[in-house]
């Protein structure tokens, strides 16, 4: 192959102006490393008019497309988010042969397997380590190191955006609103943060984490997905007291054969791995049946840490360059979707309920609890005050999917009770 490899770059945001500068400052071993220069030939942005500290002789243009269409162009990176252009750009890379990169997160759970195969037909290689965890290296840690284990389960917080503002809500005791605030302030929480705090973003990185564990190609449809823009200061409270801290975790385990993925608020015990993950960080929980739990942690975002990714899957191909293994797929383990039966995914749950406070509603509740055959293994009561309400917050022995759902449905029916929450619980 030739002694310099041309690079296309499509959008020069946070994570693009990253990559510049790492091309720029690591250049000398990037070459030591690989055996090989990078040159940015070219780079696709909104506005050219704009002043950027980019290499000297480096072409700026408005269309992504030329970036694919220019033959001397041997890998085309996309950092500009979004789907549906960004999906044409990898698409026409990908028919044209050219080696392809991406951190797009949402366009690889909603179009992944259509590129994948793309890729394949075409003998080009399409990466995309950057686009869970940020500078945590997960997914070739998956196919490299797990390749001779079983994975059980994945799980961990991988949206920065929630862990922040959960951080300042269990340690500052401050409100949703004054959280997302700060993180609106600080850069950590985009002006519209509805990808983060309702979990979208986050069950992104559970599909394609799944993919890599189980070889299992989900729609963000075929599981649950509850962000944190409901959570309220009292469950907060109420957690920490229990001797709990509550995170966004997403999760992704095999259960008698069937795999069930969710993404949620969960109480972690304040002595478990993941109670210890603040602020903007990330960190994932990989399950082998050989090698047991190992945790994976690190920035979950940010321009030099995702950019870092992003120059590791540059690195990476030119390496299948030299050896001649380019349009490799990225992950080619492959396994049938098959959903795990409700009936066997049993967790432990937190319940956030109020009722009258008045004598009888307690009782109603048990009885509601024993008739689907459940119980708990703490519950705390405290009115409220000068309201006639009062709130109760239970910890529950394990509950199975049905049973969790026949409770909301009973629940629901009783006038007088109101189920605010109900978040599950995660044990040692």
């Amino acid at each position: 192959m030739n002694t310099t490899l041309n690079i296309g770059l499509a959008g020069l945001g946070t994570v693009g102006g990253g990559l510049v500068r790492l091309l720029s400052e690591n250049a000398e071993e990037i070459r030591a490393r690989s055996g090989c220069d990078f040159n940015l030939k070219a780079v696709a942005v909104r506005n050219p008019n704009r002043k950027r500290d980019l290499p000297e002789g480096v072409r700026l243009t408005t269309d992504p497309m030329t970036l694919a269409d220019d033959p001397d162009i041997d890998v085309v990176i996309e950092l500009m988010g979004g789907i549906d252009t960004a999906k044409e750009l990898i698409t026409r890379s990908l028919a044209k042969g050219k080696q392809v990169v991406t951190a797009n997160k949402a366009l690889l759970a909603e179009e992944g397997e259509s590129l994948f195969r793309l890729a394949d037909e075409k003998g080009a290689t399409l990466l995309y380590e950057a686009s869970v965890a940020g500078g945590i290296p997960i997914l070739r840690t998956i196919v490299n190191s797990f390749a001779a284990d079983n994975i059980l389960e994945v799980k961990g917080i991988v949206n920065g955006t929630t862990n922040y503002i959960l951080t300042q809500m269990n340690q500052k005791h401050w409100t949703y609103e004054e959280a997302l605030k700060k993180a609106q302030e600080l850069g950590f929480a985009e002006a519209d943060p509805t990808n983060d705090v309702t979990g979208k973003d986050a069950a992104y990185k559970m599909i394609i984490l799944s993919y890599f564990a189980f070889g299992t190609q989900l729609k963000i449809d075929d599981f649950k997905t509850e962000g944190i823009d409901t959570l309220n200061a009292y469950d907060v409270s109420q957690a920490e007291s229990l001797g709990y801290v509550i995170k966004l975790v997403g999760s992704a385990k095999v259960i008698n054969g069937g795999v069930f993925v969710d993404v949620a608020p969960t109480l972690v015990p304040e002595d478990h791995p993941l109670a210890t993950i603040n602020n903007e960080f990330n960190a994932v929980m990989v399950t082998g049946k050989a090698v047991g739990d190992t945790l994976f942690y690190g920035p979950g975002a940010g321009g030099l840490p995702t950019a870092n990714s992003v120059l590791s899957d540059i690195t990476s191909e030119v390496k299948n360059l030299i050896m001649g293994t380019s349009g490799h797929a990225f992950n080619t383990y492959q396994n049938e979707y098959v959903p795990a039966d409700p009936d066997n995914v049993r967790y432990p749950y937190y319940l956030s309920l109020t009722m009258p406070d008045v004598s009888g509603q307690m009782l109603k509740f048990t009885r509601i609890m024993a008739d689907i055959k459940a119980s708990f293994s703490q519950i705390v009561q405290a009115p409220i005050k000068d309201e006639g309400i009062a709130h109760v917050a239970v910890i529950t022995h394990e509950l199975s999917q049905s049973q969790l759902a026949e409770l909301k449905k009973q629940l629901q029916q009783a006038d007088s009770i109101k189920l605010n929450a109900a978040y599950k619980v995660l044990e040692n």
